[in-house]
């Protein structure tokens, strides 16, 4: 079952472990998607490793680390239609990526589809010891699957505001024309302001519960600075798209729910030290879209899965 219509897209930054195990999920698909790993500048070997495995993946070796900006370079050389992206510690369950272009193939306005996810514990993940147990859904799931989003009757699925990178697949042509993700981002909630854009475009997004894509999230990673990343771009992304009153609720809610300690602190000054540039380009949704988000505030607020702390 052979399928061409989906690249494959790895970002990776020094877990070479790691990205070898998803080689090896990938290289299972019965879809032999083209794949294309984007290795941003490991000092691991993660290069030769992957000049090395018996996938033979397209390789895209950086220099310097620009996180999610590498999706958007291998999204240039990619050739299909759509285009599924996967962080080093996950990948696709065999059958989803064709489910997947089936239903972008039969919607003609769905942008993106998000899958199910299934959480495996990491063999190196402090006490997991030898038995690292039975994969369980992902808590974000349950949020997804009951979006408050209204949905058109055509959607296959709950329409979403937003989606989480790695168990997504996105329409080629809509990702390029919405200029993919931005540099400014960097990594860390850099899907909200490209997922926005999007739908400002006249896309939907979609949650469609029978696809599945598996995480198994690495312990080697800097959560700090993912939490001081993810909370500025929160606050960029709020800032640059959402009018002024929802700007100025949000920048709230955040400040009086993050820890209160040195590296929100630190996230609050990197995000006001951007107001110059946020200020020019700044570009406020369409009431539609802005209609949208305005129902996710709630249940962002009460969210048990959504959670910056490390």
């Amino acid at each position: 079952m052979t399928d061409s219509r989906t690249t494959v897209i790895v970002i990776t930054h020094n877990r070479s472990d790691d990205l070898l195990h998803t080689l090896d999920r990938l290289a299972e698909l019965p879809e032999k998607p083209p794949v294309i790993v984007v290795d941003n500048g490991s000092l691991d070997g993660s290069a030769s490793a992957v000049r090395r495995h018996p996938l033979a993946p397209r390789l895209i070796p950086l220099a310097h680390n620009l996180g999610a900006v590498g999706r958007n370079l291998a999204a240039r050389v990619a050739t299909t239609p759509y285009l599924a992206f996967c962080d080093d510690d996950s990948w696709w369950e065999p059958g989803a990526l064709s489910g997947a272009a089936d239903l972008l193939d039969t919607h003609a306005r769905l942008g993106a589809v998000t899958a199910r996810i299934m959480v495996h514990p990491h063999p190196d993940a402090p006490g997991a010891g030898a038995a690292c147990g039975e994969p369980a859904e992902d808590p974000i799931v349950q949020e997804l699957r009951h979006s408050p989003i209204p949905a058109p009757s055509w959607l296959p699925g709950p329409a979403l505001g937003s989606f989480l990178a790695a168990a997504t697949v996105l329409r080629t042509d809509a990702f390029r024309a919405a200029g993919g993700f931005s540099p400014r981002l960097v990594l860390g909630g850099e899907e909200e302001l490209l997922a926005a854009d999007l739908a400002a475009g006249g896309w939907w997004l979609a949650y469609a519960d029978r696809l599945t894509v598996h995480h198994r999230a690495s312990p080697h990673r800097d959560a700090t600075l993912r939490r001081r990343q993810g909370i500025r771009n929160t606050l960029w992304f709020t800032w640059l798209r959402r009018p002024l009153a929802a700007a100025v609720r949000r920048t709230g809610t955040l400040a009086s729910t993050v820890p209160r300690d040195a590296v929100s602190v630190r996230a609050f000054a990197e995000a006001a030290g951007g107001l110059p540039w946020v200020v020019r380009e700044r570009r406020p949704l369409p009431r539609e879209v802005e209609s949208r988000l305005r129902l996710l505030e709630a249940p962002q607020r009460e969210s048990t899965a959504r959670r910056y702390c490390g």
